[in-house]
């Protein structure tokens, strides 16, 4: 096969593999799906470690609050600029290869962060990080719109993140304890982790059902363009961006933060900040994750939206350990409720007739440039104002992607539980 129509079909697969069903169909996630859910559980587990330290780490280089979100940020930086690389990368090698190659980038620089004798080098190794962020995380998306059954998109979206909020869940908690151990055991030990989910998917995960099968047909690209005159895409980039700004980036560079300035300054009460959220969003998960394939995914979005984003914005009045965990664990609730219907939209605009690879990996440009810019907009208003302001700024900014999806299509059809046509 030519190199030119190797790169038309190589994503032909992301909408055209799953088995179509009859709505009602007892449908069960496949099983290369469970493998990648299991590994999402190892990645999120260690991640989770690092999550409440980070912050705390860099700061220990004599820097202020601007300069340690900055490390978030470089990390967002990374996986945005690498995202069309990437992207060309799986046309050229396939998802499982470069899967698997972006979890031993990351595991080689969290495990060289962990010796970083500086402010820069800790700068550098954790932002090279993002290139192999961005490379497992398109290939996992990809793999999961092409193997999930259109009937339970939404349902497989929800185990995917779950699995994730799982090991979310215990990471800031251990996380925060082996920090007592010294700010550099989680690094390490995150970095065995991510190994360990290589070595996982590595076994386990192959076969025909990655490859396309002989004569397969050649289905048009979506490209982002082609996306945004769909209203739904449209508001979908919004709300990524908006959920990347909050949830990805101020979240997990300044709640640590926050949690030690205004409660308590001990390691573990920022691990126990993070970890209540994540409790908060596997309750949302679990609930959007079932009936939004019943009743559709704009109520879902919405809701979630609006939640989320007047949790984070009342965030920064907390005085007090169990202030801060109700108002956590209900931003969370209101993230979880966001992820999968927003995730189940995206495979719905996509379809089964057109390669989705351009359109999903633009969808993740957005996230990432909010994950990058919040942080960075977060330090400067706490440096020169207060933690409420840059809360209430960033719950604004989430309340603010709610108006686009008021105007955008429900695409599932809910009387025969299947999208309905762009």
């Amino acid at each position: 096969m030519g190199e030119s129509c190797r790169e038309r079909t190589a994503y032909w697969w992301i909408v055209s593999a799953s088995p179509r069903t009859e709505p009602g169909a007892q449908v069960k996630i496949p099983r290369e799906i469970w493998v990648l859910i299991a590994s999402a559980f190892v990645i999120a587990l260690g991640f989770g470690l690092i999550t409440p330290v980070l912050p705390q780490f860099a700061q220990s280089f004599g820097v202020g609050a601007t300069a340690s979100s900055v490390v978030v940020s470089a990390f967002a930086f990374f996986r945005l600029a690498f995202a069309p690389a990437g992207g060309r990368l799986i046309v050229r090698l396939g998802e499982r290869p470069v899967y698997l190659l972006g979890l031993v980038i990351v595991a080689v620089s969290t495990g060289a962060t962990a010796f970083a004798q500086s402010y820069w080098q800790l700068l550098v190794f954790r932002g090279l990080g993002g290139i192999g962020s961005v490379m497992f995380t398109v290939s996992a998306v990809a793999l999961l719109v092409r193997l999930a059954p259109p009937s339970i998109r939404a349902r497989v979206s929800s185990a995917y993140a779950s699995a994730f909020l799982i090991g979310g869940i215990g990471g800031p908690v251990f996380g925060g304890v082996l920090g007592n151990l010294g700010l550099r055991v989680p690094f390490l030990v995150y970095a065995v982790a991510l190994l360990v989910a290589a070595a996982l998917v590595a076994a386990l995960l192959g076969g025909a059902s990655l490859r396309p099968p002989e004569g397969a047909p050649v289905l048009p690209a979506m490209t982002a363009r082609d996306g945004w005159h769909d209203s739904a895409y449209r508001a979908s980039v919004f709300s990524g961006f908006a959920n990347g700004w909050a949830n990805f980036g101020v979240r997990n560079a300044i709640l640590p933060l926050f949690a030690v300035f205004a409660i308590v300054n001990e390691p573990w009460v920022a691990g126990m900040a993070l970890a209540v959220f994540a409790v908060g969003n596997a309750i949302g998960l679990t609930f959007a994750g079932r009936y939004s394939d019943r009743v559709g995914r704009r109520p879902f979005i919405i809701g979630g939206l609006v939640v989320s984003g007047i949790a984070t914005a009342v965030t920064g009045f907390a005085t007090n350990l169990p202030l801060l965990v109700v108002l956590s664990v209900i931003a969370g609730i209101g993230a979880g409720t966001l992820n999968p219907a927003q995730q189940a939209s995206l495979a719905d605009v996509v379809g089964r007739k057109r390669n989705g690879g351009p359109a999903l990996a633009a969808f993740q440009m957005s996230a990432d440039t909010g994950a990058i810019l919040g942080p960075i907009v977060a330090g400067l208003l706490i440096d020169n104002g207060s933690y409420p302001l840059a809360f209430g700024v960033t719950g604004l900014i989430t309340l603010l992607a709610v108006v686009p999806w008021l105007r955008a299509r429900e695409t599932h059809d809910v009387r025969h539980g299947s999208p309905t046509p762009a």
